[in-house]
Order: C-alpha cells, then sequence, then structure tokens
C-alpha cells in the first residue's frame, strides 16, 4: 500500500442508536442489559421541570435499578460541574451513567464518565486521544435537536480559570447508546428551536467542507442541511407539529454523525471562545456567525459550497463564481432572520476591546485546524467585528 491510499483512511466513529417515539421508555431495559448495579442520571433544573428526567427515573424503578440524580450542570458545562458530578458519582456508588437533555447535560456527563475511568482533573484530558480508560458505560436521551452530542467524539468544557472552552475529543466519549426520541423535544421553546436549529446547519455545512470529510460524512451532512432547509422554520412556526420535530431530530442525527467524524470549523472556533470567554450561548452564536464564515471561506471550498446551495433548494445557473458564495449566505441570513435571531454582539455584553482576546482563544482552537481556508488572528478579528454591532 503507497502512502498515498494511507493519507485517504478515514474511520467513522458511531454509537449504537435507536430512533423513534418511545425511545426514552427504554432506559431501564437498555441499563438492565448493561448489567448496572445503580445509575447515575445527569441532567439541568429545565430538562426535569420539563418530566423527561422523570420519564426515565419511572423506566428505571420498572426495571428496578437504583439511581441517583445530579442536575447541577448550567450552559456551557464547566470544569467545577464535571468534577462535582464525579465525586457524587463515585460516592453513590453508580456504574452507569445516563445522560438527559441537549449538549450541556450530555457533555458534562461525558467529562463525568472520563473523571471516573481516570484519576485526575477533566481539564488534563484536553486534546486528541488524551483519554487512556474507558469510564463508565454512557446512555444518551437528547430532548433538543442540535447538539449531537449523544451520536460525536467531541466533549466541550469550560475551563472557569482561564475562561476558554476546551474540546475533548474521543472516542471513550462516543456514548455508547442513543436514545434519540423526537418527542422529548415538543417541551422546547421556539427560541430554543431556532438555536438549536441553527446549530445544526452549522454542524452539516463545517463537516461537509472540512478538510477531513469523507464521502460517508458528506452523505450525512448533506442531508442534515436539506432537512434542516426544509423543516427548520416550520418547527419553529408550528412547535406542536411532531412531523417537523421529527424532520429535525433527524437532521441533528446526521449532523452529528458527519463533525464527529469529519469534525467542524472556523464558526465553531469563534462560538467557543464567545462561550468560554463570556458564556454566550452556543447556537445563538454559531447563527450568527455561519454566513460571515461562508463568504470567508467559499473561494477555498466552492464546489462543495455550491452542492450545499443545491441542497438548500437554491438556483444558482444565473450567478458566477464571486456571486455564488454571496447568494448562501444570504439564504442563511434570511432564515436567521425569520427565526429571530438578529443580535449583534454588543448586544450580547461583547465589548469591542474583547475581541482581540476572543480571536486568540479562536485561532487555537481545535476545530480550526479543519476549515477550508486559513484564517489568521486578523481574519478572525475582522470576522468577529462583522457581526459585533
Amino acid at each position: 500500500m503507497n502512502m498515498d491510499s494511507l493519507l485517504d483512511l478515514r474511520t467513522f466513529l458511531a454509537p449504537e442508536i435507536v430512533y423513534g417515539q418511545g425511545a426514552l421508555s427504554l432506559s431501564g431495559r437498555h441499563a438492565s442489559n448493561f448489567g448496572a448495579s445503580k445509575v447515575f442520571i445527569v441532567t439541568d433544573p429545565g430538562v426535569r421541570k420539563a418530566g423527561w428526567t422523570l420519564s426515565v427515573e419511572k423506566s428505571l424503578k420498572g426495571s428496578k435499578i437504583p439511581y441517583a440524580v445530579f442536575d447541577g450542570v448550567t450552559a456551557n458545562p464547566k470544569d467545577h460541574e464535571v468534577m462535582e458530578g464525579a465525586k457524587i458519582c463515585r460516592d453513590e456508588g453508580c456504574d452507569l451513567i445516563i445522560a438527559v437533555g441537549g449538549g450541556s447535560p450530555m457533555d458534562c456527563a461525558k467529562g463525568i464518565g472520563v473523571v471516573m475511568g481516570n484519576p485526575g482533573n477533566i481539564l488534563e484530558f484536553e486534546g486528541v486521544d488524551m483519554i487512556p480508560n474507558p469510564g463508565p458505560p454512557l446512555i444518551f436521551i437528547p430532548t433538543t435537536s442540535g447538539s449531537s452530542a449523544d451520536v460525536s467524539q467531541f466533549a466541550i468544557i469550560t475551563d472557569t480559570r482561564r475562561k476558554v472552552k476546551i474540546a475533548i475529543i474521543s472516542k471513550m466519549v462516543i456514548p455508547d447508546i442513543a436514545l434519540v426520541d423526537p418527542g422529548t423535544t415538543a417541551t422546547m421553546s421556539p427560541e430554543l428551536t431556532a438555536a438549536t436549529g441553527m446549530d445544526a446547519l452549522c454542524h452539516a455545512f463545517e463537516a461537509f467542507v472540512s478538510t477531513a470529510a469523507s464521502p460517508l460524512t458528506d452523505m450525512a451532512a448533506r442531508a442534515a442541511v436539506r432537512i434542516v432547509s426544509e423543516n427548520l422554520l416550520k418547527a419553529y412556526q408550528e412547535p406542536d407539529n411532531m412531523i417537523f420535530r421529527d424532520k429535525m431530530m433527524t437532521a441533528s442525527l446526521m449532523a452529528g454523525l458527519a463533525f464527529s467524524n469529519a469534525s467542524l470549523g472556523l464558526v465553531h472556533a469563534m462560538a467557543h471562545s464567545l462561550g468560554g470567554a463570556l458564556g454566550l450561548p452556543h447556537g445563538e452564536c454559531n447563527a450568527l456567525l455561519l454566513e460571515k464564515v461562508v463568504r470567508f471561506n467559499y473561494p477555498a471550498s466552492s464546489e462543495k459550497y455550491d452542492q450545499l446551495a443545491e441542497a438548500m433548494h437554491l438556483n444558482m445557473e444565473e450567478y458566477g463564481f464571486p456571486e455564488k458564495g454571496v447568494v448562501i449566505s444570504n439564504r442563511i441570513t434570511s432564515l436567521r432572520k425569520q427565526l429571530e435571531i438578529d443580535q449583534k454582539l454588543i448586544d450580547l455584553g461583547v465589548r469591542s476591546s474583547d475581541i482581540p482576546r476572543l480571536a486568540e482563544f479562536a485561532f487555537m482552537d481545535p476545530c480550526l485546524a479543519t476549515n477550508p481556508k486559513e484564517a489568521g488572528l486578523e481574519d478572525i478579528e475582522k470576522l468577529y467585528h462583522q457581526i459585533y454591532e
């Protein structure tokens, strides 16, 4: 085998996925199949109030499996929350983790699993393949259609001392089973539907143009872009329509499989910086950034962006090379505004003086490595300024 063929090698990692209405009720059965003696449920107060955590508890009771609940997770999960959860999990003698919620509880649960299997602080495992030992089995139940943490090999944790998000990328944090139940998204607010849906679109866009993309990730990413384009606005406008909810959950799942294996790009590098330094909401940051990054990246990956334009049902025949990137960007802008995501960074509490530091953090983010166009500090600062005011 020559070196060129070795460079073309790709792996595709995914958990076991159980998809459909009622998947949530299977948590007890699957925990029993793992031989769990006590389950540690990781969630947050909002998900608990919505009743989804209680549904998991009922399923575990039906299987006669004891459990403990940890709901001390906030948006952009923090290092100390992971460590607190791991201590409680260990003290309770739990040997299986179930995460119920959006990206924050799921990423926190991944971190808890890492620390359970590997003594030390969660921040010590930053980077790619830095986890030597597996933790307890993970069963994940997503309640939003956007983060895709239920199928990915990424865990994003906030380092509260440095005020930066770290990325832990390892097959050790891929859940063993994802119970993907579209019914859980019925309690999402319109604002959360919009933000998580744009997050899914961003995952698919970045995975498709990633320098680590492959035919398998392309297939999933392109399908996700099509589904989001056709269904996100409808899900936002008709929140009780489970057809659109189901479609968006499918899109999130496919986008997650794509980015987990192809990685991401400049949008996520910049959004991680905003979330780590200032605690800003991830989905909204992605929504504001995507259209600008598409224009920046388009010259370096025009053929692939044109395929995404087709998936979005855009007619590009009358446009030349430079204009096509603008057309795609404008379509994303239109969708974002229809979803009423129209803030500027200044509205979110960002100061102009913050931008150089934000750019430095983004420049160091591992997601930048697979962006199709090289971006320097000056480029990143300019992009931040474009959404500042």
